[in-house]
């Protein structure tokens, strides 16, 4: 048994041997092209780096400050000026997103552009701007979920409302996910998927007993049975 396992190994040796024997002849045939290949991928690798240190940080300070002077005008409730700016100092939470739309800074300009346009009526560009949002944040997300779907909601689109609320009732967030569930449940009525709504609805009963929404949920579930 000794002696066919050592002869095992050794053939395995000469296999590897044979596969090194190989790849050494593949290398030497292709030495230029490995070397332009390898400095592809450090330009590439030092590109990133550069583009992060020079470009990005640099461009999110900016952004991080242009963001500054918008939030001043929506605290205010002046949403005009805080998304399309003024001939002052302010660009405005719009092109904020589009120009820094890499940074972070620029991604939470859009979620400020969403809700502006949500105050002013224009759900369409409200549900545009809120739909290209994302944080790995577990309240500020799933708060700019449930408001695309009141979006949808404002546009009757009940599909898209409804996809919406769902995500944001999936976060588990204690405030927002029942509040998002009876969302979920109520467009489920309007689709007509009140099996659907049932679900939403009992979600709340037995996931989130404590919430205010759970105070009169029996009702829509006798509704909906």
């Amino acid at each position: 048994m000794a002696k066919k396992d050592f002869k095992k190994e050794e053939q395995n040796l000469e296999n590897v041997q044979e596969a090194l024997n190989t790849t050494s002849v593949w290398i030497e045939a292709n030495q230029n092209k490995l070397t332009w290949a390898i400095t592809a991928i450090v330009v590439v690798v030092l590109g990133v780096i550069a583009l992060n240190t020079y470009v990005l940080k640099p461009k999110a300070a900016e952004a991080s400050n242009e963001n500054a002077k918008a939030v001043v005008y929506f605290a205010q409730g002046n949403y005009e000026v805080a998304l399309n700016g003024n001939d002052a100092e302010c660009i405005g939470f719009e092109a904020i997103a589009n120009e820094y739309k890499c940074s972070q800074p620029g991604k939470l300009a859009a979620l400020y552009a969403g809700i502006c346009y949500y105050q002013l009526g224009d759900y369409a560009a409200a549900a545009e701007y809120l739909a290209k949002f994302s944080a790995k944040d577990l309240n500020i997300e799933p708060a700019a979920a449930q408001l695309l779907g009141d979006a949808y909601v404002q546009m009757e689109d009940y599909a898209k409302a409804a996809k919406a609320f769902n995500a944001a009732a999936k976060s588990g967030n204690e405030l927002i996910a029942p509040m998002s569930l009876k969302k979920l449940g109520f467009v489920q009525m309007e689709l007509g998927n009140n099996a659907a709504a049932k679900k939403a609805f009992e979600t709340i009963k037995n996931d989130y007993p404590a919430s205010a929404e759970a105070q009169d949920i029996e009702k829509y579930i006798a509704i909906v049975k």
